[in-house]
């Protein structure tokens, strides 16, 4: 186990390029199972949940070379489906949430998938009710078992179907769609989700041999095909790094660029920053944050308190909610920040609290901030992290206070973000990574 001790209070400068995109990597390395022949994937993002997949598809069989910096090819032209069965399988499944996108990849090749209850974040329930009704619909025979909470998926082969999807979920609809282009005729998914990442995997599909229309919108068409072939694909930047980054250089009222955004896939994001009173400026495909004396808060137009609320693509991401919260507690005005998908990811305000951050928590899922515009500082106190989200909130709330700061279960920032105190201490951070 280890711990991040951060000296805070210091500013900021240079440039900083983002990861690859954790979300949309688990979605591309779980396709690599759809077809025999080489996939090669580029910008893939050196940290705990994509190095952990990656481990456990070279135990399925799949062999795995790494060609530089980043940079994989795969081949899975033999998988060992015993191995699926064993203890061993389902105990590294169960600890890895992304594990979940191995089962439609599974189900359309080889007629058998068998998965655990995932693991992850300790940010509340997650249901995995869309992916398994996508998948019965399209003819699998799905059981529970309840014994060691496991769901066992079979089919010869499936069929299209027309579908609505009760959510939008993306892991979801991920999964759904890599079930269908191998299923017999047409699938048509109705309230599809529609995330630049989802956009990238039915690219790479199409580009592999899949037939699938409709990408970009909540209705997506897909005719199955017989097999697919080998592609080439390279991941967008991580839009959660890119709005971090932006959060960490208000906090610490600091001018940063942040190069190669990838700013057209980044949707509201640039604009809900500039709501929380952060002037920064698209240059070409890079984002320059200016350092600023105060960050004053948006009022809607009949001049209420402004509410920053996380919604389905194309709407804000529940994953930067924590981090504009952060940013809020010393911008200048009042905000409600309404996290509406998980019940728990509010909690760590608690923490927040304690450091001198003005926050009344309404409920599990709002919290109304008074920001202290930078005329008092938060002060520096031993924390933990409890999921990716709030351990890197956490981060730019120290990065910001005065004094010495501690935050324990760092693996929880590590699940996300790649080589993270190097790369901050690069531009001016004093953070330092001890062991314990």
């Amino acid at each position: 186990m280890a711990c991040f001790v951060i000296e805070g209070g210091h500013k900021l400068s240079g440039e900083i390029y983002p990861q690859g995109a954790k979300n949309e990597a688990l979605q591309i390395l779980c396709a690599t199972l759809l077809t025999k022949e080489r996939v090669i994937v580029k910008n893939v993002p050196n940290i705990l949940d994509i190095n952990n997949l990656i481990g456990l598809l070279r135990d399925l069989g799949v062999v795995v070379e790494k060609l530089g910096e980043g940079e994989y090819a795969f081949k899975a032209e033999k998988i060992d489906l015993d191995f699926v069965k064993s203890p061993e399988f389902l105990k590294r499944n169960a600890a890895l949430r992304g594990s979940i996108m191995l089962v439609g990849p599974m189900l359309a090749r080889f007629g058998y998938a068998l998965t655990s209850k995932p693991g992850g974040d300790k940010i509340g329930r997650r249901k995995l009710d869309t992916h398994f009704e996508g998948m019965i619909k399209l003819g699998a025979e799905f059981v529970f078992n309840r014994e060691n909470s496991t769901f066992e998926l079979r089919a010869q082969r499936l069929k299209g179907v027309s579908m609505l999807l009760d959510e939008a979920s993306v892991t979801g609809t991920a999964n759904i769609v890599m079930s269908a282009v191998l299923a017999e005729g047409r699938t048509v998914i109705y309230n599809a989700a529609c995330e630049p990442y989802l956009q990238q995997l039915c690219k790479m599909l199409n580009r592999m041999g899949a037939k699938i229309t409709g990408i970009g919108s909540n209705l997506l068409t897909i005719d199955g095909v017989d097999s697919l072939s080998g592609t080439e694909h390279t991941i967008l930047p991580d839009m959660i790094e890119v709005g971090s980054f932006i959060g960490m250089a208000a906090m610490t009222q600091s001018a940063i660029t942040i190069k190669n955004v990838s700013y057209e896939n980044l949707g509201i994001i640039p604009e809900s920053f500039r709501r929380l009173g952060i002037n920064l400026e698209q240059r070409g495909d890079d984002i320059y944050v200016p350092a600023q004396e105060e960050y004053p808060i948006d009022t809607f137009l009949d001049g209420s308190i402004l509410t920053v609320a996380d919604a389905p693509w194309p709407g804000l991401t529940p994953d930067l909610l924590s981090v504009m919260l952060v940013v809020a507690t010393q911008s200048k005005g009042t905000v409600l920040i309404h996290q509406k998908m998980f019940e728990s990811r509010l909690f760590f305000v608690d923490k927040l609290i304690d450091m001198g951050a003005q926050i009344i928590l309404c409920d599990p899922h709002r919290a109304v901030v008074v920001g202290h515009n930078h005329t008092k500082s938060l002060k520096g106190k031993e924390m933990t992290s409890p999921d990716i989200r709030a351990g890197i909130a956490m981060l730019i709330a120290a990065m910001g206070a005065n004094g010495i700061s501690k935050i324990h279960n760092i693996e929880q920032i590590d699940r996300g973000y790649q080589n993270i105190e190097a790369r901050l201490n690069a531009l001016g951070a004093r953070i330092t990574r001890v062991d314990q």
